[in-house]
C-alpha cells in the first residue's frame, strides 16, 4: 500500500484521539455515511486485494473483514467495503432500540494498544437497522459479504432471550449473507449465561429450527455463525464445539471481548468494567481458536478475531486454526492501511 494512501489517517488518528473515544467514533462513523453516499466516496477508496475463498458455502473476496460492534447500526457498510475489507459484519441488533449503558463508556488504552468499552448494545433497534442494510448496495454488488449479528434487549429477561433472538432472526434473515448470533458480550446482564451447556443447546435449538422454516418459506438457507467470549475453560469450548455440531451451525466466531485485566490493569482506566479489545485479548483468542479447532477437526468455519493489530497478527490467527480473521481495535489503531496488509499478508501465506 504506497504511503500516500496511509499518510489520510496519519494525520486524522492524533486529532480523533485527542476527542472522547465516543466523540471520536460518532464523528467518524458520521462522516463515513456522509462520503459513502456522495460522489466523493471514492476519496475512501483503496484497491480490495483479491484473494477469494469459499467459506460456509459463501465466496469472501479476501480474508479480512469488519468485526461486528464498531457500526451497530448498518450505516456505512458502503464505506467500510471502499476500505478493501473482504467482509462487513454490522450490529449487534435488538428487537428494539436502546441507549445502551450510561457514558462514559468506552475507554482507551493506548500504552497497550487497547480499548475498554462497556456500550451494552447500544442501537436504534431491527426497524431502523433493516432500512439501513437495504439502502447499502454497492457493497454487495461488488462481491462484498454481509454478516448481521443479532442480540437481545437488555430489559429481556433472560429466561425470555429466545424470544428476542428470533424477532432479530426474522428481521435480517432475508436480508443476510450470514447471521451471527452473539451470546458473549459482557455488558449485558446475564448474556454469557447463555454459553452454558443446557441455556446454549435451547438457544440453538430454537433458531435452528426457525431457520429451517425460514429457508423453506423463502428458498435461500442462511448460514448461521455463533459468536463466543475469549474467557472459557477448555470444558466449555468443547461444550460449544459440541452444541455447534448437534445444532447444526455453519461457524464460530472466536472471540468477543475478555473481561480480563491482567495485562491492564495497572494502566490508566485499566480497571474500567466492560470489555477489554485489542493486543491483550490476542493470545486469549487464539487459545480458544487453536481449541475449537481441535474439537471441530478440519473444515469448520471458524473466524478469528481478538489483537489484530498487524498484518502478522492476522497470519497467526489462521495458523491458530481460522478460515477468516475480523479486525474492530486494529482498525482504530491502525487505519485502513491494516486491512490491507492483512489481506496482503493472508494472500501470500496461501
Amino acid at each position: 500500500m504506497s504511503l500516500a494512501r496511509r499518510l489520510p489517517y496519519a494525520f486524522a488518528r492524533p486529532v480523533l484521539f485527542s476527542l472522547d473515544p465516543e466523540t471520536a467514533h460518532d464523528l467518524a462513523l458520521g462522516s463515513l455515511e456522509r462520503l459513502q453516499r456522495s460522489p466523493l466516496h471514492c476519496l475512501l477508496a483503496q484497491p480490495r486485494v483479491d484473494d477469494p475463498v469459499t467459506v460456509a458455502g459463501l465466496r469472501f473476496p479476501n480474508r479480512v473483514g469488519l468485526a461486528a460492534g464498531l457500526d451497530k447500526n448498518g450505516r456505512c457498510i458502503d464505506a467500510f467495503g471502499d476500505l478493501g475489507f473482504g467482509f462487513v459484519e454490522v450490529g449487534t441488533v435488538t428487537p428494539l432500540g436502546q441507549p445502551g449503558n450510561p457514558k462514559p463508556r468506552i475507554f482507551r488504552l493506548p500504552q497497550a494498544n487497547a480499548l475498554i468499552n462497556r456500550l451494552g448494545f447500544n442501537n436504534e433497534g431491527l426497524q431502523a437497522f433493516l432500512a439501513n442494510v437495504r439502502r447499502s448496495t454497492r457493497f454487495r454488488a461488488g462481491g462484498g459479504v454481509l454478516g448481521l449479528n443479532i442480540g437481545k434487549n437488555a430489559a429481556t429477561p433472560i429466561e425470555r432471550a429466545a424470544d428476542d433472538y428470533l424477532t432479530c432472526l426474522d428481521g435480517v434473515y432475508p436480508h443476510a449473507d450470514y447471521v451471527t448470533v452473539n451470546i458473549s458480550s459482557p455488558n449485558t446482564q446475564n448474556l454469557r449465561s447463555l454459553q452454558t451447556d443446557a441455556a446454549l443447546d435451547a438457544l440453538l435449538g430454537a433458531l435452528t429450527t426457525r431457520r429451517e422454516a425460514l429457508a423453506g418459506r423463502l428458498g435461500r438457507r442462511v448460514p448461521m455463525f455463533l459468536k463466543i467470549a475469549p474467557d472459557l475453560e477448555p470444558q466449555q469450548v468443547e461444550a460449544v464445539a459440541a452444541a455447534l455440531r448437534t445444532h447444526g451451525l455453519d461457524g464460530v466466531i472466536a472471540t468477543n471481548t475478555t473481561v480480563s485485566r491482567e495485562a491492564v490493569g495497572h494502566l490508566p482506566h485499566g480497571q474500567e468494567t466492560g470489555g477489554l479489545s485489542g493486543a491483550p485479548v490476542f493470545e486469549a483468542s487464539n487459545r480458544v481458536i487453536r481449541a475449537l479447532r481441535a474439537a471441530l477437526g478440519q473444515g469448520f468455519p471458524i473466524i478469528g478475531v481478538g489483537g489484530v493489530m498487524s498484518a502478522d497478527d492476522a497470519v497467526a490467527k489462521l495458523e491458530a486454526g481460522a478460515d477468516l480473521v475480523q479486525i474492530y481495535t486494529g482498525f482504530i489503531y491502525g487505519g485502513p492501511a491494516l486491512v490491507h496488509d492483512a489481506a496482503e499478508a493472508l494472500r501470500a501465506r496461501r
